[in-house]
Formats: C-alpha cells, sequence, structure tokens
C-alpha cells in the first residue's frame, strides 16, 4: 500500500513539474490588440505568451509584475514573437491607445479594405464598441461632389474580425477618460421613424392596390422592382422601370425633417407615413426622378407566386369540370394539361366571335380579373390565345351541369379587369362531360 501510494505522489509531483514548467517558458511576447481590466492589462501592453490553445483557442499570457497568468482569446494578442518586434510592433499602435469607439448607425459595415467599395467582412450594430487600431490611406468617400469628413481606421471588433471602417459614423473615445463614449455629445440621436425605414424593403406604390384589391397582375409586377436600403448589405439598391442601379454607403444624413440622404449616393428619401416614402434618384445627366413606394406585407415574388398558383388551382378545377364541355351548336371545347385547348366545331362562332382562320388549338390564360359588379353573376374570366395569335376573351358562369361563357373580347377592359359587359354579346351553354362526343 505504501508502495503504491509513493508511486502516485511521484507521478503527481511529475505532472505538476511538468505543468510548471510548460507553463514558465515563454513562447515569445505580444502586443495586446483589447484591454483585459479585470487583470489590470489595457491594449498597447507588451505581454509574455507561455502556451497556445488551438483546441481552446486561447493564449496563457503573464501579468506583467507578477507571477500571475490569465487566459485570452487567440485574437486578442498579436501573435508571440520576440520581445524586441513586440516593442517595435507596439508603435504602430501606439497613436490610438486606449481609443475605442461607439457605432453611431446600425448596420455600419467594416471592410476588407480603406475602399467604401470594398468587400464587407462585418456588419456592425448600432452602439456596438469596436477597438481602433491605427489610422490608414484610403480613397476618399464622397457625398454628391463633396468629400466626406473623417479616416479609414483599422479597427477590431469584440469577436476578433479586423476591417476598415470610416470614421464619419464613429465616435471615439479614451477608455481610461471615458469607459463607455455613452455621454459623448455628439453621438447621433435615437431616431426610430428612420430605423423602420431603413430595416424595410419598398416597392411601387400601385402593387399595394393591386394586393388590396386581390389583383395582382404577374405582367406589371416585378419580382425585381423594388428600393433596398441596404441596412445589412450596406448597399443600397434601386430597381424601378427602366432604372437599377446600386451603390455601396457608409450611413445615412438627415439633411431636414424626415428627409435622408445615402451617403455617397445619389439617392435621397422623404418619408411621408410608416409605409410610404419618396425616394429621388438623380441620373447620370443630373436629372431628379422621383417614386412613390410602398411597403407590403410580401416581397413581390411572393405575391406573384401566389397569383400564379391561383390561376393554376382555378385551371385545374374548370379542367376537373370537364374536361369536355360540348355544345350541339358550338363544338366541342377540350381542356388539357399545360393550360392547352382544342375547340373544334365553332363554325357559327366565326367570325362573330372567334376570328376566322384562327385554327382549333391554342392556350388558356387566367389573366383577367371581374370588376366587383360583374363577381355577382360570373365566376371568373378566361382568354383563349390560339396558337396563330387570335385571342377572344369569355366571362363565365358555373351552373348545374354545365358553364355559362359569354363573349367578353368587346367588354370594358381596363387594367386587366373586366369592368362591364359588352352590348350584344354571344353567350354559349356547355355540358360537361369526362369523355369526348360520341361520333354520329
Amino acid at each position: 500500500m505504501k508502495t503504491v501510494r509513493s508511486c502516485c505522489l511521484v507521478v503527481l509531483a511529475v505532472i505538476l513539474l511538468i505543468c510548471f514548467t510548460s507553463c514558465s517558458k515563454i513562447m515569445g511576447y505580444g502586443v495586446l490588440l483589447w484591454s483585459v481590466p479585470e487583470s489590470g492589462l489595457s491594449d498597447g501592453d507588451i505581454v509574455p505568451v507561455y502556451i497556445k490553445s488551438k483546441i481552446s483557442g486561447v493564449y496563457v499570457i503573464g501579468i506583467p509584475g507578477t507571477e500571475d497568468k490569465v487566459e485570452v482569446p487567440l485574437w486578442q494578442i498579436t501573435d508571440p514573437e520576440s520581445k524586441k518586434k513586440a516593442e517595435q510592433r507596439a508603435v504602430k499602435y501606439a497613436d490610438y491607445r486606449h481609443m475605442y469607439a461607439r457605432v453611431v448607425l446600425d448596420g455600419l459595415p467594416m471592410r476588407a479594405e480603406a475602399v467604401n467599395i470594398s468587400k464587407q467582412v462585418y456588419r456592425l450594430r448600432k452602439n456596438e464598441v469596436i477597438k481602433v487600431l491605427y489610422k490608414g490611406t484610403g480613397q476618399a468617400v464622397m457625398s454628391g461632389n463633396t468629400a466626406m469628413a473623417g479616416d479609414w481606421l483599422r479597427v477590431i471588433a469584440s469577436d476578433g474580425t479586423t476591417g476598415w471602417c470610416f470614421s464619419y459614423n464613429l465616435r471615439l473615445f479614451d477608455e481610461t477618460v471615458n469607459n463607455d463614449g455613452l455621454d459623448n455629445s455628439n453621438i447621433e440621436e435615437a431616431d426610430p421613424i428612420r430605423d423602420a425605414m431603413m430595416e424595410s424593403v419598398w416597392y411601387p406604390e400601385e402593387y399595394k392596390d393591386m394586393v388590396e384589391r386581390g389583383m395582382v397582375d404577374p405582367s406589371k409586377m416585378s419580382r425585381q422592382s423594388a428600393f433596398d436600403t441596404g441596412f445589412r448589405s450596406g448597399e443600397v439598391r434601386l430597381t424601378i422601370e427602366d432604372i437599377s442601379v446600386k451603390y455601396p454607403y457608409d450611413g445615412i444624413t438627415k439633411t431636414s425633417e424626415y428627409v435622408y440622404r445615402f451617403n455617397g449616393t445619389p439617392i435621397t428619401v422623404t418619408i411621408r407615413k410608416t409605409n410610404f416614402i419618396v425616394v429621388q434618384y438623380i441620373d447620370d445627366r443630373g436629372m431628379p426622378v422621383s417614386y412613390n413606394l410602398v411597403t407590403l406585407n410580401k416581397s413581390s415574388g411572393e405575391y406573384i407566386d401566389d397569383e400564379l398558383t391561383r390561376r393554376a388551382d382555378v385551371y385545374k378545377n374548370l379542367r376537373r369540370l370537364g374536361p369536355y364541355f360540348i355544345s350541339s351548336n358550338y363544338g366541342t371545347l377540350y381542356l388539357g394539361d399545360d393550360n392547352k385547348f382544342v375547340w373544334t366545331g365553332y363554325d357559327a362562332l366565326s367570325p362573330a366571335v372567334i376570328p376566322a382562320g384562327s385554327g382549333s388549338t391554342g392556350t388558356v390564360k387566367l389573366s383577367y380579373f371581374l370588376s366587383s359588379s360583374l363577381t355577382f353573376t360570373y365566376d371568373g374570366a378566361f382568354l383563349l390565345d390560339f396558337d396563330n395569335g387570335k385571342q377572344v376573351i369569355f366571362i363565365y358562369e358555373i351552373e348545374d351541369g354545365g358553364i355559362r361563357i359569354e363573349d367578353a373580347t368587346k367588354a370594358t377592359i381596363k387594367d386587366n379587369i373586366i369592368r362591364e359587359r359588352a352590348a350584344n354579346s354571344n353567350v354559349v351553354f356547355f355540358t360537361f362531360s369526362k369523355e369526348p362526343p360520341r361520333l354520329k
């Protein structure tokens, strides 16, 4: 028993000796990039480095003037090197020692290079604190034809991400004088109206009208048309009608009540309501163009998809009633797959309703809507687009055992909405059938 106990004590002593030896051997010296106030360490301090743990992602460093050691994340200190080289490296950070910055614009980009169009490496949150490392030389940030006041600063975020930020939307403070920078009198005041605008995607005003009427026209609603403030990307985008432009920017400036300019871009926004803005864009000729834009509950692409699904369901329901629609006087209309139709024997309707030479095949399109006054009597409308280019519009009413269709080609139609029936229009009744008519 004594022998076993003695062996255990020897092993423990060896382990402690190894730990002590490994922790006592200095790998090199590093420059602290972010202060560790709880250990009395400030950024810019040169400290000995004992252990690097890739698994834990930490360095074990010594606290100068003591025997104490502490762990810090790998990003919080420069790579270990000789003390002389570490001292030389510290000179690079000396001008901004103890200097931190508070972000005053939510979504401010941190870039890979000191250029306003450089790749973004990080998106900063409003009031986030970052460490300023040193000043660099970069491309001027423009607001119209005027260079904005400020400098490109090399900074590091609290998760170790490093990059370049233009100082216009940063409020610098000395941690030894002001611990958080919140009492800096230059900090931008809260602006919830602006922030709500920035967090939204905006669409042409007419889209809202289509959505509210339940009459989304995919031919007039684009998936791409929108104004994206670049809240997360740092790149404002305007794609409306024949204009498609994008610009990187570093913050926005309030020029007057409810009016905001995207710095370094030809775009200004006036907020009329929480869900309505006017975007003014100065084109390459210096001419201003304005657009009325609104917010939607979903993206335009989602509304388009919903409408296409609705139309597909309407066609499936019509086809399910048939797919053969038979009339003793006006032939047989067959609804096939992929919205294709075949109509034979319609001679009595040509050329009064169906243009001569239309042929018998084509595509069914559900691109028309009914006005509220017509929906009391009719169930819908469809267009027969014959393969040779001739087209005929019908409104229809589903009845027991059949469907009644009425020529609406000469009806009052505006914005793909059939407003009023045509005068003296032809009406045709078809019976439903699962099988084609028997040949006589």
